[in-house]
Formats: C-alpha cells, structure tokens, sequence
C-alpha cells in the first residue's frame, strides 16, 4: 500500500492505460491493467468491486464502500485511460519526481485527480460503510476516444446517483459547464482520370475545398448566435483534410474531419449536427456527412447541494466553465448531475512532457478528503 498520495500516483503513472484508438504510440494499450491494480487497492480498503467489460479488453470499474440500501449516493469518477505517449520527450510510464513535480503520461490528465480522490477515500475508509451519504469510486474506460464507458455506466446504473464528481485536472475549480461537441467527417466524392486529361474528370479535392470554403464563411455566422455567459458562443474548426493518392490521377474522394463545439443553446435548438445537414442543404453543397458524433454540452445548476458542499471545503474553490467535453457531461444528460474538478491544470494535459505539482496534488488530495469528512 503507497504511504502518500504522491508514491500512489506514482504507481498509477507506471501502469500504461493509453486508449487504443487514435496512434496510441506504444502496443502497451487498454485499460484493464489499470482496472485490476485499482481493484486490488480498492478491495484492500474495504470495497466491493465489479469490472463490468465494455468493450473487449476494456471495463469500467465500480467500487462501492456501502449496499445499495437507499440511502444518497454520489460517485468520485476519473477515467481509466490516457492518450497516446508518440513523440513525448519524458518517460511516459516512468512516475519519475523532479523540480517538484511527477512526470508521465496522465500525471495530469486525469491519474492525478484520481489518487488524489482515492488517498481522500483511504484516509476515511473506516467510516465509509456507514456514512449517510454513500460514497463510491467509479473510473470509466475510453473518455479519450468515444467515452463508452460513462454512455454505458449511465444507463445501467445512473439511477442509483443523486451526483457525480468527475477527475479532470481544473485546478480544484468545480467545472460545471462545459461545451459539447460534434465531431463529423464531409466527404466530396469526383470522377477519377488521368491527370494529362483532367477534363474527362471530376476533381474531389478541389470540390472539398470550394465547398469547406463556403461552409467556413457561412455556418460560423450562425454558431455565433448561440450564446452561453460563460462559455462564449459555438465554433467550429476543419482540423483534417485528405484526399487523393497520386499526383498524376484526378481524385475521385476527398474527405475533412471537422470539429464544432456546441453551447448548451445550441443543444437545446436542435443540435449541431441537424445545423450541419440544414446549412449543407440551403448552401447547396456537395457534400456528404459521414461518422458523425456528437458529445453533449454540460450545464449543471450551481446551487446543487453537492456542489455547495465542494464551495464550502476552501476559499480557493470556485465555480468554473470550460470549451472541452468529458464523461461528466454524458452522466448528466443520462440524468446524474455531475461536474469536473481535480487537481492539475488542463494546459499540462496530453503534452509531451506531461507532469502535476507536488504541492497541486496534495492540496487536492486534502480538499477531496475535506469533503469526504463533511458528507460523514
């Protein structure tokens, strides 16, 4: 058993839990080494603990300190798995400490914001089992990719939670709002030829192109409009572009992979990918929308009593919004109010030299264990 929570993150950063999805950079890949660590430490401190498979290979881990015996429940709920480690610059698994800091792989995002949830359940486990508010420790698979593993938590179990706390690193700020986002490929499809006869063809690159060049000056006049207070308004961005294989053929397909953030007002309007099919269509483009996946935005009320709670435990604590996406906002569309917050600063988050302060992680690891204490 670690004897602080900085030898604990230690272990976590040594144990590879890169998401298989999208260059991983090693073969080290999945979360179920991870899941098994976690199980072993949680059943040492007096969990009951279930894996349940996701996908193959790939499970979430649930860890209850109390039955299911009616009484409130809320859940701690980092995520499993890290990016890839291509290109880093710092031993990705190594959980070295240097210039006060731990180095690696999730040392941010989000293994640090676990142990320091975990150390704050090991430091009142004890009186965990009969605490009028039970506590339990979830950590779900695949939030860097499609996040599966909270879709699937919440429609089997989110019935039972009146909240969740989900680890991200927001610098122990209680993110309750956060953009959605759709994630969507445009395909434009020509006529193949031979390039000293392009007239017998129909270029697909060049139509992409025209057509992603109309599209970026008309559809982002309409996200404008949907406004949030905190988070400003919806964008959107061409983030890939491919097409065609030899310079000597005229391409018949070319396809962009492109990213719109959406607010909540946007959500509520009919959503962004309906937004998409309808400016494609008055546009008149020729273009096909292909894969899409859409993430929906978080917008959970501040004056919930577990977030009052979390306000009261530091001065330091405050009430934040943010333009990325995670497991929270999925736990609270399926009906759990939920919020990130955790130690560690998103901008460390997926780097090639990823680390968290010492001092960052023990401060988070107290205002986690301060609230654990006011809910017993």
């Amino acid at each position: 058993m670690p004897v602080d929570v900085v030898s604990l993150l230690q272990e976590l950063v040594r144990i590879s839990s890169v998401n298989p999805d999208n260059s991983p950079g090693t073969d080290l890949t999945g979360e179920a080494d991870m899941a098994n660590f976690l199980a072993d430490w949680l059943k040492g401190i007096g969990a009951h603990v279930t894996l349940e498979t996701i996908q193959p290979g790939r499970p979430n881990l649930i860890a209850r300190f109390a039955p299911l015996d009616g009484r409130p429940r809320i859940l701690f709920g980092p995520h499993l798995d890290t990016v890839g480690v291509a290109g880093m610059i710092v031993d990705p698994f190594g959980g070295e400490i240097r210039d006060g800091r731990i180095w690696g792989r999730g040392a941010s995002d989000t293994k640090g914001p676990m142990a320091a949830m975990l150390w704050a359940l090991y430091e009142s486990r004890d009186q965990l089992a009969e605490a009028p508010v039970a506590m339990d420790f979830v950590a779900f698979m695949g939030e860097e990719s499609g996040q599966w593993g909270s879709k699937d938590f919440v429609k089997k179990h989110g019935s039972d939670y009146e909240f969740a706390f989900v680890g991200e690193p927001t610098s122990m700020q209680i993110v309750n709002v956060t953009k959605g986002s759709l994630w969507a490929t445009l395909r434009a499809t020509g006529k193949a030829a031979h390039s000293s006869q392009p007239e017998r063809g129909s270029n697909a690159v060049m139509t992409l192109a025209r057509s992603l060049d109309v599209l970026d000056r008309n559809l982002p006049t309409k996200l404008a409009t949907f406004t949030h207070p905190v988070l400003g308004h919806s964008t959107m961005n061409v983030g890939v572009i491919r097409g065609g294989s030899r310079p000597n053929i005229v391409p018949d397909l070319a396809e962009a992979e492109i990213d719109i953030r959406i607010t909540p007002s946007l959500a509520s309007s009919g959503g962004a990918l309906q937004l998409l099919k309808d400016s494609i269509s008055a546009l008149n483009l020729p273009l096909e929308i292909v894969k899409p996946h859409e993430n929906t935005p978080m917008d959970t009320a501040p004056d919930h009593r577990m977030i009052q709670a979390m306000l009261a435990v530091d001065p330091k604590v405050g009430l934040a919004g943010a333009p990325w996406f995670s497991d929270a906002a999925h736990l609270s569309h399926g009906g759990v109010p939920s919020v990130c917050i955790g130690p560690g600063s998103i901008d460390q988050a997926h780097t090639i030299d990823e680390f968290i302060d010492i001092a960052a992680l023990e401060e988070g690891a107290a205002m986690f264990s301060k609230l654990v204490k006011s809910l017993l």
